[in-house]
Formats: structure tokens, C-alpha cells, sequence
């Protein structure tokens, strides 16, 4: 008996199988030979009450991206998470950029709370985390895969006392501290211990907590003592708040803070009562001598000048690019995305060239460099000294 002969359509249906077969293997072969992204988080506060922090160190970050999009031979691919300036969203967020989105490791989080919630995960994935601006100097405690590439709060109280006591010349001062906020509560002790090791006297203190609006008894107890200089170690909110407050009551004592007062929303919402605020923070162009750092201030003029981006520069966008090269520098040396090999590769950065300036990071996380004074004047930002560790 002879067989039937196939079908056309049969026939044209397996060569279409076998077409599809080549095309999707090799597809396949393509896409195996293409270098694989490097995943790197980003815990940024995009929203909630500091999310000025975040918006401005996230620009940071993408600006060094753009410098440099890939190490290794392989692209570097940004996940970004809002903490939504919450430090239960902050954990959360780390977990999911380590176990979802596998993660090689974290920037951020920002500010020291937040960060002290995700810093937990981190260590115990052995997924590096390099924040860039959280400042408290119990979060790399006991920690290996923690890192910063800002200075910490007892060299920046000190710093501050400093400035106040040899170059302000106060022997009298009074504080107004947020005991809601670690930063705050860690910043105001670090700043009266050394005013007093310096021979000065600390005449005043009063609390409040963030979201508070009204100062008024506080600065009133302030006003009756003998304080020469009220130290705000405190957030930009209430920082601009205390000062319009002060100007109305009358307290007209000069005003000194830390780095958390260098966001553009000092100046909105403080407004004229804010002219002569002054304050230690990271960064300031004058400062900026290193290759990558005017490299880095040409990017962001540049896109100034495009209208994308309306705010001056600030402590914060450094800082968000030299946490993003300051990683990529390790992974480089590291030759590998290993967390073990990347925590012993940042451990032993030294005498990094970043956006802020030079720094090194030693084992116990920390970055070691030099402080600058800022003050408002005619409205922005200005440059006054530089204080060095």
C-alpha cells in the first residue's frame, strides 16, 4: 500500500517551526554574548519630609552614572526604591533590591536613621551598603559590609564647636535640639562636649520633634539666658522654621547648624530671617580641585543649562556621586561583584579623587576627610573656611 503524500499546509507548518527554532537559538546565542548588568540599589527618601535629601543625591548618582555607565566590561543597571523618608520602608527596600532585584549592592540610604534600618539586611546578605550622607557614628558599629563616604557627626560637632568658639569667638551657647531624630540627639552631644572641653559654657537647651511648627516657648527660655550663639543640629524644616520664629521674637543671636540644614527648602521657607545661617557641611565648587570633580560639575551644568535641573549644587548631589563612584572604583579593583572581595576592596579605598574631594575609607567603614563652613548670603550658599580632620 503507498503512503499518502503531506499536506502543503503540514509542510509549510514544520519548516515555519524550524524557522522559528534557528531564529530563537539564535537570539539566544545573541543575547549570551552580551555582557550581563550589574545591578546596584538605590534607597533614596524621593518623598516624605526629607525628601529633598533624596531628589538631590539621587541626581548625584545619576549624573556619575552617565560618567561612568559600566565597570568590568559590563553595564551598570540603577534600581532605585523611595524610603519615603520611613525607616520601616527603608528595611523593606533593602530586602527587596538584595532578594528581588539581586542587588551586587546598596546606595543609600541617606540620612542615619533610615540607613540604621536597612544596614541590618545588608550585613547579614553580605551585600555591601555605602551611604552616602548618613553621618551617626553607631551605624558602621560592629558592621563589615556598612560603608560611608561622608564624615561622621563627632568630627562634625567638633568641627562646629570649633568654629564657633576660635573663629565666631562664643563662650555662651545655647541649643534647640530635635530628639526625634538620632542625627540630632548624636550631633548636639558631639558639638557641647567639645564646646566645653574648649573652655566654653553651654547656657541653654530645649527639644522639640520633627513636624513641630511652633517654637515660640523654646526660644523664649533661650532669649532669657545669656547665650552668645544657638547651635540648631537639626534638618532644614525646622531649622528654617526656628530661624524665621527667632527673627520675629527678636533673638538675635547668630545661628550655627549641621549638614542637614544644605537643602534648597532652607532658603524658601526660612526666606530673609535665614541670611547669615551658617552651617558645616561636605562640599562646597570652591573646594572641588580633583579631575573627577570638574568633570562632574561640568555634567551638571551642563544640564543646568539644558532646565534640568534648577537648584545650584550641593553636598548632596557630591555625595551621591562619589558613594556610586567610590562603589564602581571597588568593583574595579575587586574584579568581581563578590560581596566579600567588594567589602575587602572598599575597605582599603584610599586617597580617592571623588566630587567632594579626597577620602579614604578604612575597615571600620568610615570616611575620613575635611569638613567646609558655609554660610547664606545675598540668599545662596557661600563658602567661608575649610576645617580639616
Amino acid at each position: 500500500m503507498t503512503s499518502r503524500p503531506r499536506r502543503p499546509a503540514v509542510t509549510f507548518i514544520l519548516a515555519l517551526a524550524a524557522s522559528l527554532l534557528l531564529i530563537m537559538q539564535a537570539a539566544a546565542a545573541v543575547l549570551a554574548a552580551e555582557p550581563q548588568p550589574i545591578v546596584i540599589g538605590a534607597l533614596m527618601p524621593m518623598t516624605g519630609p526629607v525628601a529633598a535629601y533624596g531628589q538631590m543625591t539621587h541626581t548625584g548618582i545619576q549624573i556619575a552614572h552617565q560618567m561612568r555607565p559600566q565597570v568590568l566590561g559590563r553595564p551598570v543597571r540603577l534600581v532605585v526604591v523611595d524610603t519615603k523618608s520611613d525607616s520601616v520602608e527603608a528595611a523593606n527596600g533593602a530586602t527587596r533590591l538584595i532578594k528581588k532585584e539581586k542587588a551586587v549592592a546598596l546606595l543609600g540610604p541617606v540620612t542615619s536613621n533610615r540607613a540604621l534600618a536597612a544596614a541590618p539586611i545588608a550585613e547579614a546578605a553580605q551585600v555591601p551598603l555605602v551611604s552616602p550622607a548618613a553621618t551617626s557614628p553607631i551605624l558602621t558599629q560592629g558592621k563589615n559590609y556598612v560603608f560611608r563616604v561622608c564624615f561622621i557627626d563627632p568630627f562634625q560637632g567638633q568641627a562646629a564647636a570649633r568654629y564657633a568658639y576660635k573663629n565666631l569667638g562664643k563662650r555662651k551657647a545655647a541649643l534647640l535640639i530635635d530628639v526625634s531624630q538620632d542625627y540630632s540627639v548624636g550631633l548636639a552631644a558631639f558639638f557641647m562636649r567639645e564646646f566645653k572641653r574648649l573652655g566654653g559654657h553651654i547656657v541653654a537647651q530645649a527639644k522639640c520633634n520633627t513636624g513641630d511648627q511652633d517654637f515660640s516657648a523654646q526660644l523664649g527660655s533661650i532669649k532669657q539666658s545669656p547665650a552668645e550663639i544657638l547651635y540648631l543640629p537639626n534638618y532644614y524644616t525646622e531649622d528654617a522654621l526656628v530661624a524665621r520664629q527667632a527673627a520675629e521674637l527678636g533673638l538675635n543671636l547668630p545661628i550655627l547648624s549641621g549638614d542637614g540644614a544644605q537643602a534648597p527648602e532652607l532658603l524658601k521657607i526660612g526666606g530673609p530671617a535665614v541670611e547669615g545661617f551658617t552651617f558645616t557641611a561636605h562640599f562646597h565648587p570652591e573646594s572641588a580641585q580633583s579631575v573627577l570633580a570638574k568633570g562632574f560639575l561640568a555634567h551638571y551644568q551642563d544640564m543646568k543649562q539644558q532646565d534640568r535641573l534648577k537648584e545650584d549644587v550641593a553636598s548632596f548631589h557630591v555625595l551621591g556621586a562619589d558613594a556610586y563612584l567610590a562603589l564602581l572604583d571597588a568593583i574595579q579593583r575587586a574584579g568581581c561583584t563578590d560581596g566579600v572581595k567588594l567589602r575587602e576592596a572598599l575597605a582599603s579605598t584610599k586617597g580617592f579623587q571623588g566630587a567632594s574631594g579626597s577620602f579614604d575609607i578604612g575597615p571600620d567603614g568610615n570616611a575620613v576627610k575635611s569638613a567646609v563652613v558655609m554660610q547664606v548670603k545675598n540668599g545662596q550658599f557661600q563658602y567661608v573656611t575649610t576645617i580639616e580632620p
